[in-house]
């Protein structure tokens, strides 16, 4: 039986990650072959990964990457069982190493076969499952290209990425500043315009009939009603509904007895009013028209406009 010094466990342990007592262990069995070792690790954690297959990777680490030439970013999440093991050092540089190996990937399916550490990124997280003893797995890949690509990660656990032209001379700050909104506020398409005809009908009928049910048990609790909303998105605020409303609120400026010369002072505060309460999908999912939390009396889209920038899209992966 060969002889197992402590420089060929500490070699082994340094390439795997795994244990002391795990490293000599492979080495006693492989009779001190290095190559073999790394393959009864492998062969262990492959047996760990199938027991682990049917758990909850609901906790782990999410990284950014972004080039030099802030043309192209990638955001990966790499999923564990425990918060314990997503704030572990070694975790968090597995994480790392993982979004190095797929930054110039596209998918995910080319991510688990990039190389890491002469094995495959797949090989490499099935191998950690032995030395972790949790189920590891890519839980979000994106990536996107823009004239100007900027990142942003909340606590490790939410990350954005936002794509720009490149006028604006504040394209750094707009990118993480935006990105910041996209981590916190989790929209789904850059504009209300974007959104499909038939997806804004099905929610206005959805929120409308949730409305009405919850202000039949308001009455029965003499409770205030809630207003039921014409519209839920600008894109369903046709040039007609605005000229209805602007017709409806003339009628009651005549009708309070207000002089006829002071409505269109009154009359555009109304209609901005109006467009504001019949734009809560917007508001909800369409970053652009989102308010923009670092200044809510700014949608997304002025905050932008004032620095003289323009949004081309973005991406968002997060820990569920």
């Amino acid at each position: 039986m060969a002889k197992i010094t402590a420089a060929e466990v500490g070699k082994l342990r340094n390439t795997t990650g795994a244990g002391m007592m795990d490293c000599k262990n492979a080495l006693v069995e492989a009779d001190g072959d290095f190559d073999k070792a790394i393959d009864i690790l492998r062969k262990k954690g492959q047996k760990v990964a199938a027991k682990r297959a049917d758990r909850d990777s609901s906790e782990g680490v999410v990284v950014a990457k972004i080039n030099d030439e802030n043309t192209r970013g990638i955001l990966l999440s790499l999923n564990c069982e425990t918060d314990f093991v997503a704030k572990n050092d070694s975790y968090l540089e597995l994480a790392e190493k993982v979004a190095n190996a797929a930054f110039s990937c596209n998918t995910e399916e080319e991510v688990l076969a990039a190389d890491l550490d002469g094995m495959t990124v797949g090989e490499k997280l099935i191998e950690q499952t032995g030395v972790i003893g949790e189920k590891l797995e890519i839980g979000g890949f994106e990536v996107f290209e823009a004239p100007f690509v900027g990142a942003y990660v909340h606590g490790g656990k939410i990350g954005a990425l936002t794509g720009l032209t490149t006028e604006s001379d504040n394209k750094e700050e707009v990118a993480k500043s935006v990105s910041m909104q996209v981590a916190s506020m989790g929209a789904t398409t850059l504009s209300y315009k974007d959104f499909d005809a038939s997806f804004v009908q099905s929610e206005t009928e959805a929120r409308i009939a949730a409305i009405e049910k919850d202000n039949i048990e308001r009455g029965r609790l003499g409770k205030p009603l809630k207003n039921i909303p014409q519209f839920i998105s600008r894109s369903q605020v046709t040039d007609g509904a605005l000229a209805e409303a602007k017709a409806n609120y003339e009628a009651e400026l005549k009708a309070e007895g207000k002089p006829e010369a002071i409505w269109d002072k009154i009359i555009p505060g109304k209609l901005e009013r109006f467009i504001s309460d019949n734009v809560s999908l917007d508001k909800e999912l369409a970053l652009l028209d989102q308010d923009f939390i670092m200044d809510d009396k700014k949608t997304v889209a002025q905050y932008v406009d004032s620095k003289g920038a323009n949004v081309v899209g973005f991406k968002r992966v997060s820990i569920a």
